[in-house]
């Protein structure tokens, strides 16, 4: 029986050393929004995707940005992300992998 709680007490010490690492996982802190009076942006949001689960979270949060890119340039041929109104990214997760979606309106300055 103590054997038994003793592997317990290691088990939760174990969770209580990931928790923190797990804490770290969140969103980096984002720009401020850009000033839409500023903006001439498209009348419709696009939504690009990588093209699969990913075993990194990055790599398929970057691959759904490359394709929003990829279509907004399309719109607007100077569109960025860092200007895009409304712009964020979501992820499906299945298990260890990830496949993330980028929305956003793309806009370019007036002018």
């Amino acid at each position: 029986m103590r054997r038994m709680a003793s592997g317990f007490i290691a088990g939760l010490a174990m969770l209580a050393l990931m928790v923190p690492a797990a804490a770290q996982d969140t969103e980096e802190e984002e720009a401020p929004p850009p000033d839409p009076a500023t903006l001439e942006c498209h009348d419709q949001a696009i939504e690009g995707s990588g093209p699969g689960f990913d075993a990194s979270r990055e790599k398929s949060e970057q691959a759904a940005r490359d394709n929003w890119l990829e279509k907004a340039k399309a719109v607007f041929p100077d569109a960025n992300w860092d200007i895009a109104l409304d712009a964020g990214v979501s992820c499906a997760v299945q298990g260890l992998y990830s496949k993330c979606f980028a929305l956003g309106t793309p806009c370019r300055p007036k002018g």
